[in-house]
């Protein structure tokens, strides 16, 4: 995969127990299509291909095991909508290619139910934000039905294993 524009910048959560091991590396999350507060590109919604987008990893702190992907959506009534849910990314995977799910499992989306990527595809007028997080890990997720892995089944699968996480805030408006 080609490397990420330099303009492709993410903004980095650390846990208090994490601090230290990633003094030495910051753990970034980059788009080759995307930065962090621009604009999802249609190709990636409903109203184009419906494929996933491609994203690369790095500055992983020590420890890291593996990784999760999460894709979500905050509407104002505060609940989440989720729309990718990946986990058990080895420690080996650094990015994945558009259109394509690395060699993961993948958890349900909360659009459909399916285990698969599913396309932003916003209601109501005005732009909307959707969040992706890419999670270092320090061991892989165990979860009670990997069948139907929600967003929040993985994240509460997630607790304590927390090394690092990084963020990229997109934005779409329907036309």
């Amino acid at each position: 995969m080609p490397s990420p524009p330099s303009s492709a910048t993410a903004v980095v959560n650390v846990s208090a127990a994490s601090a230290s091991s990633v003094l030495a590396s910051t753990f970034s999350l980059t788009s080759p299509v995307m930065i962090n507060g621009g604009v999802l590109p249609v190709t990636f919604t409903c109203d184009g291909a419906s494929t996933s987008p491609p994203l690369a990893w790095s500055g992983a702190p020590a420890g890291t095991v593996g990784y999760a992907v999460v894709m979500h959506h905050v509407p104002g009534s505060g609940d989440a909508h989720s729309y990718w849910v990946l986990y058990d990314i080895p420690a080996t995977v650094d990015h994945i290619d558009a259109g394509v799910n690395p060699a993961a499992s993948v958890g349900t989306n909360s659009v459909n139910n399916h285990l698969a990527y599913a396309p932003p595809c916003s209601k109501g007028p005005g732009a909307k934000t959707y969040t992706v997080t890419a999670y270092a890990l320090s061991a892989q997720p165990t979860l009670p039905n990997p069948a139907a892995a929600s967003r929040a089944a993985l994240l509460a699968a997630l607790d304590g294993l927390i090394l690092a996480e990084a963020h990229l805030d997109v934005t779409y408006t329907r036309s």
